[in-house]
């Protein structure tokens, strides 16, 4: 069974502007795929579509095999938790613990198990100990933090990153990718939408390159990051030591500092 499904999508703004054009891909479940390029792509356009925050103007998105349209927010939060790239349209409550309580509590868990996972998800995260601070009073990287640990706390099947790694520091971005191997290993599905193609490269298992609305190249990141006029249309780099080992001439096109080694002391 596929986590996510998208068939022939399609999809406009008021504006009459055409944002999505005919996507059509899987997500199996498990999976962890990254979902590159430029501003405009349609990257997150196409992702609020999971948790029905658009419609499809035209095709089908189906969660676990049933189709989103007609669903309402509430019913596809159970299966989808979004963490989206301003976390000031996610926060909303006075205190970080209410406010990361509040995803599971009305999910209809118990005060006691919302607390409990509130407070696991921010252990996770590295601010336990701000559980009663204010939200506004915290640094955005540390608000984007507080948004994921409420995305955390609801254990939906299913986890949607729009630009996790942005504002972070490295103990940040490491503390991201902790997160992406843990839910993976725990067998959930996580679609994360980034500009970081190291990130990509290195944590997830497949690359999706977008521009104009539309699906230039799907595939393992080694294949996708080779692709040289699908990366240059949607205006996307390679990996640095990609481009490292192609400049110094190497057949190898190593996507890991542990890659790159390897490939060295083959030489």
């Amino acid at each position: 069974m596929s986590a996510v499904r998208f068939e022939n999508v399609r999809f406009s703004y008021p504006s009459g502007v055409e944002a999505l054009r005919g996507v059509s891909f899987e997500v199996p479940t498990g999976q962890r795929l990254a979902i590159v390029g430029q501003n405009g792509a349609g990257k997150t356009t196409l992702l609020r579509h999971l948790n029905g925050i658009f419609q499809p103007t035209s095709g089908s998105v189906f969660v676990a095999d049933a189709a989103t349209t007609g669903r309402a927010i509430a019913e596809l939060a159970a299966q989808v938790g979004y963490v989206f790239q301003n976390p000031d349209e996610q926060i909303f409550a006075s205190t970080v613990i209410a406010d990361v309580e509040f995803g599971p509590r009305n999910l209809g868990c118990s005060a006691d198990e919302a607390r409990s996972r509130a407070m696991a998800a921010l252990e996770t995260v590295g601010l336990a100990a701000e559980a009663d601070t204010h939200p506004l009073h915290l640094s955005l990287s540390e608000r984007k933090r507080v948004a994921l640990a409420g995305v955390l706390a609801m254990q939906t099947p299913i986890v949607v990153l729009d630009e996790p790694t942005t504002g972070q520091d490295a103990g940040g971005v490491a503390m991201v990718a902790g997160v992406v191997e843990a839910l993976a290993s725990a067998g959930r599905t996580v679609i994360a939408i980034t500009h970081d193609m190291d990130f990509a490269a290195e944590h997830f298992d497949r690359v999706v390159v977008m521009a104009k609305g539309e699906v230039l190249a799907d595939g393992a990141p080694a294949t996708v990051f080779g692709e040289a006029d699908a990366l240059a249309r949607a205006a996307v780099e390679p990996p640095q030591l990609f481009r490292l080992a192609a400049h110094l001439g190497w057949p190898d096109r190593p996507l890991t500092v542990e890659g790159f080694v390897d490939a060295f002391e083959r030489r």
